[in-house]
């Protein structure tokens, strides 16, 4: 298991311009559709000789979802759906994190979507760090989980005439993560 530079430990937040949060849902169950959700805040705690000593927070605009279509991101919004009004934020908070091997890691924590709390794992992999332009320290990492959204009380769908359904129950989270360290 390898050891990370100590200059890895540290307090980070998430640069959103450089990361995604993504998802992947699949349509008529013959194509997928590809969305993100903004940052509104994400930091993180690293200890690069403890990974159990770090953790995560990332909270998530629900109002600023995009796929490309303003009609499905509007129908995204409502209660069928996450229901932004009543629940503007998606949140996750970490519990456990662990160092695999290699470059990997598997952040365990509490997701909240719709106000409804489940326990998620996320592995990542640990994609280097860098000294930017501006003379930021950089941090990255990349990853994703599968999630079903009745599990978090999203139910909404349609019968397709064909058989199966309008739309898959399970969810594709992808993350692209750029972190600067602040302290």
């Amino acid at each position: 298991m390898p050891m990370y530079p100590s200059e890895l430990t540290g307090t980070y937040t998430l640069d959103p311009a450089h990361s995604r949060f993504g998802f992947v849902a699949r349509h008529a169950m013959v194509t997928k559709v590809r969305g993100s959700i903004p940052v509104q805040e994400a930091t993180a705690h690293l200890d690069a000789g403890n990974p159990a000593a770090s953790t995560v927070r990332v909270v998530l605009d629900v109002a600023g979802i995009q796929t490309g279509n303003q009609i499905r991101d509007d129908h995204l919004r409502t209660g069928d759906f996450l229901d932004a009004a009543a629940h503007p934020r998606i949140t996750f908070d970490s519990t456990v994190v662990k160092h695999l091997d290699g470059d990997g890691f598997e952040v365990t924590g509490d997701l909240t979507i719709r106000g409804v709390t489940r326990q998620i794992a996320i592995p990542l992999d640990y994609t280097g760090t860098a000294v930017d332009a501006q003379g930021l320290t950089r941090v990255g990492f990349e990853g994703g989980t599968v999630i079903n959204r009745k599990d978090f009380g999203i139910t909404y769908n349609a019968v397709l005439e064909t058989g199966g359904v309008m739309i898959s129950e399970r969810i594709t989270l992808e993350f692209d993560l750029s972190a600067v360290k602040t302290a």
